[in-house]
């Protein structure tokens, strides 16, 4: 049995679709009932709540923690800890192996121009310091023979299935789509990449059945990076629309989040966006030969999926 935790996002959806094309026995496990979905078992569990989660867990072979909590700092610091300890525990409990996926926001900031597995940990932001924690968590339980895991890692992601999968969606497809100029945050000529999320649901999954890939820290297949103005015209040219697009600076940012929580809670963040953030995945290629979708593709799937009906 192959049980996702945290199953209402889009990366849930994607590794739903990868799980089902491999005839995988499935488990959906998110916090509110959800409807029956055909050739899977749906729970309604709350991961803070340990019996719920040990029960939610149990019978299982692999774990997917792809939890999306909501996007602030405060809910971050009080739940993500919970919610690793007691997911350890129940994969301790029921030996089930865990895959847990990360993001990016424990590195230093000074390295995000080569990110590998080896780059350092120097968290800046209040989010970031949360991940940090809550991987180093999983590393030593790891390390200690309480768990098999591992920890897959993504940059900021895109991909087709509205509302919104993803950042590129947010800034650039959804905008676009609807006739209004694209977004890019901090500085539009720095280089910046993007994973494309049935990649990494493919990369998870392969993850998850190979005996060699526990006990390490994987980044997930990434295509290559390119300029927010680069995205831009890409984004456009999958559209079919001219590449308008407007810069939100930090200061911008900061007015507009004095309204709007979410971009309240994305400024810390904007340093991303700041530099050059370049997200390296040949570790994976090397050793599993899992590579990117190309870039112009991906970036085709998502526009003929979700905005020009075919």
């Amino acid at each position: 049995m192959h049980t996702i935790l945290g199953a209402g996002g889009p990366v849930a959806r994607a590794l739903v679709t990868e799980l089902k094309q491999r005839g995988a026995g499935l488990r959906l496990v998110r916090r509110t009932p959800a409807k029956p979905a055909p050739g899977a078992e749906t729970v309604a569990a709350d991961l803070t709540d340990r019996e719920a989660t040990l029960r939610a867990v149990e019978g299982s072979a692999v774990c997917y923690l792809v939890v999306g909590l909501p996007y602030r700092a405060r809910v971050w610091r009080r739940d993500w800890p919970r919610v690793m300890e007691n997911v350890i525990a129940a994969c301790a409990r029921h030996r089930a192996r865990l895959v847990f996926f990360d993001n990016v926001y424990m590195y230093d900031p000074d390295r995000l121009g080569g990110m590998t597995e080896a780059t350092p940990v120097r968290p800046v932001s209040r989010k970031g310091r949360v991940r940090a924690r809550v991987a180093a968590r999983l590393q030593a339980a790891i390390e200690g023979g309480e768990v098999e895991a591992l920890i897959a890692r993504s940059a900021d992601f895109f991909s087709y299935g509205r509302p919104w999968s993803g950042v590129l969606n947010r800034l650039a497809f959804e905008p676009l789509a609807r006739g209004r100029p694209a977004l890019w945050l901090g500085a539009p000529d720095r280089p910046h990449n993007f994973t494309y999320l049935p990649d990494a649901a493919r990369a998870l999954v392969a993850l998850a059945v190979s005996d060699r890939a526990y006990g390490a820290t994987w980044h997930l297949p990434t295509g290559e990076a390119r300029t927010g103005r680069a995205w831009i015209e890409a984004v456009a040219a999958a559209l079919g629309v001219p590449p308008r697009f407007r810069r939100v600076s930090r200061t911008m940012a900061r007015f507009a989040g004095l309204l709007n929580p979410l971009v309240r809670e994305s400024v810390e963040m904007l340093y991303q966006y700041e530099r050059p953030y370049v997200f390296d995945s040949r570790k994976i290629a090397e050793r599993f030969g899992l590579r990117p979708t190309p870039v112009e593709w991906a970036l085709a799937e998502v526009a003929r999926r979700d905005y020009l009906g075919a």
